[in-house]
């Protein structure tokens, strides 16, 4: 076999791509895979509303208009794209900016004080409020009955004072 050594390159070439292509089409499909839709606005702007905007002070992510704010947006779309859960986007933000960027902050910590002051507060308050309206009520009465005339007493209830004794005598 004195053949060309360009024909015997060649033909190496041609097994090499004949076993390339036979194994290609022999594998099973492993790596196709459908692509998932897009997810829609509504489902971004629930997760977003769970964000605060990390330039405006106290808004919400799903309304802010700034730049900043539609790319939080566009990367949240990708994730829900790539299959992330709300929990893993949300920890992904809190993991980068820090838990200031959760509309509600995490019940841990001395974040309870933010779930437990105000309705404690709230109960304190309608419990003062309540003793000052008694309060209030009895010393109203306690005016109003030091502030009225004594019984007025006309010769006529006398009389019939001493009539109603004259006859208990009697009796």
């Amino acid at each position: 076999m004195n053949g060309n050594p360009n024909m015997k390159s060649r033909n190496i070439f041609l097994t090499a791509s004949g076993l390339l292509l036979l194994a290609a089409l022999l594998s099973p499909p492993s790596g196709v895979q459908a692509q998932q839709p897009t997810p829609s606005d509504d489902e971004v702007n629930a997760i977003a509303r769970q964000l605060y905007c990390p330039v405006c002070e106290n808004t919400p992510l799903d309304v802010c208009p700034t730049q900043a704010c539609k790319q939080w947006r566009d990367e949240i779309r990708l994730r829900l794209a790539e299959g992330w859960t709300e929990e893993e986007i949300l920890q992904y933000f809190v993991d980068e900016y820090g838990a200031r960027v959760l509309a509600e902050p995490p019940r841990s910590g001395l974040n309870w004080l933010a779930y437990i002051v105000p309705p404690l507060a709230f109960l304190a308050g309608a419990y003062l409020l309540f003793r000052a309206f008694r309060s209030w009520r009895a010393l109203a009465r306690q005016q109003a009955a030091e502030a009225a005339p004594p019984p007025a007493t006309n010769g006529k209830d006398e009389y019939v004072a001493r009539l109603e004794e004259e006859l208990r005598k009697r009796g």
